[in-house]
C-alpha cells in the first residue's frame, strides 16, 4: 500500500471514530446551516480537523482542500489531499447510519490516490491509479451487466440546488423506465464506491463538489469503470455532474439521457 494511502487510512479511520462516537450521542452535536438545505456540524469539523492533522504531521507542505475548511498550504505544491469528512450529513444528524469518509490524493493536477470509508459497516474502500481497487484489501471489479433493463441505478436528488429540479427529473424519467431501480442513499462517495464494488451498476448526479466524488471516481475507473461528466465530458470535478457505470452501461446511460442535456 502506498504510503499516501496508509497515512489517508489511519486518517480515514480517527475520523471515523470520532463520527461514531458522536452518532451514538446526537443531542450533542451542534449544527450549524450554511444554506439551503446544506448543513455542517461540529463533528463535521472535528472529523476535518483530525484528518487535516495526521496528514499535516506527515506531509507539512502538502496542500489540503477540505470542504469546511477550504484550501491551505502552498500554491505550488505538486500534491494536493481532497477531503469531505463527513459526506452523507443529513443522514449522519438524523440517525441514519449511512455515511462516510472521503480522502482523495491528488498528484501533479490527477488523482492518484484513494480512500472511501464507512465507519459504521468498517468497510474501507482504496485504490491507486494502476493498481486497482480493494475493499478491505480485497480486490473489487465494477458490474458486468451489459443491458439497462437489468441495471440497479443510483442517483442523488439536487437537494442544495432546486433550479436543477426540472432537469434532473426528466433525467430520472429517462432512466428509471428503462433499468431494473433506483436507490438515493445520500452519500456519493459511497455510491460511487458501490458501483466499483458492482453494488450498484450505475450512478448519476447534479451539482457534486469535488470533494464528494474525487476519490469515488478513481475507486470506479481502478475497478474497470468509466466516470464522466454527465454529458460525456471528461471534466466532472469542474461540472460537478457526474455518469459512471461500466463501459456498456454507461454507454446505454449516455444514450437516454444525451437527447434531454441537448
Amino acid at each position: 500500500m502506498h504510503a499516501y494511502v496508509n497515512i489517508a487510512v489511519n486518517a480515514a479511520r480517527v475520523a471515523g471514530n470520532l463520527l461514531c462516537r458522536a452518532q451514538n450521542d446526537l443531542d450533542k452535536v451542534q449544527m450549524t446551516v450554511k444554506n439551503l438545505n446544506d448543513y455542517v456540524t461540529s463533528s463535521d469539523k472535528a472529523a476535518e480537523k483530525a484528518i487535516s492533522t495526521i496528514i499535516r504531521e506527515y506531509y507539512p507542505l502538502h496542500r489540503i482542500h477540505a470542504e469546511e475548511s477550504g484550501i491551505s498550504g502552498p500554491d505550488d505544491s505538486e500534491v494536493e489531499w481532497i477531503i469531505d469528512p463527513l459526506d452523507g450529513t443529513t443522514n449522519f444528524i438524523h440517525g441514519n447510519p449511512h455515511f462516510s469518509i472521503s480522502i482523495a490524493v491528488k498528484v501533479k493536477n490527477r488523482i492518484e490516490h484513494a480512500v472511501v470509508y464507512d465507519p459504521l459497516r468498517e468497510e474501507l474502500f482504496t485504490a491507486t491509479r494502476g493498481e486497482g481497487a480493494r475493499l478491505n484489501n480485497i480486490r473489487i471489479r465494477i458490474s458486468k451487466k451489459k443491458h439497462l433493463d437489468d441495471c440497479l441505478l443510483a442517483t442523488g436528488f439536487p437537494f442544495k440546488d432546486h433550479s436543477k429540479l426540472d432537469l434532473w427529473q426528466q433525467t430520472f424519467n429517462a432512466l428509471f423506465t428503462q433499468c431494473s431501480d433506483v436507490r438515493r442513499a445520500g452519500s456519493a462517495a459511497l455510491d460511487l464506491a458501490y458501483v466499483a464494488a458492482g453494488r450498484l451498476d450505475g450512478f448519476w448526479e447534479f451539482g457534486l463538489s469535488p470533494w464528494d466524488t474525487a476519490a469515488g471516481s478513481l475507486l470506479v475507473t481502478e475497478s474497470g469503470g468509466i466516470v464522466e461528466d454527465i454529458e460525456g465530458k471528461p471534466d466532472f470535478l469542474a461540472s460537478g455532474n457526474i455518469l459512471c457505470a461500466n463501459p456498456k452501461i454507461f454507454k446505454a446511460m449516455l444514450q437516454k439521457l444525451n437527447p434531454i442535456l441537448k
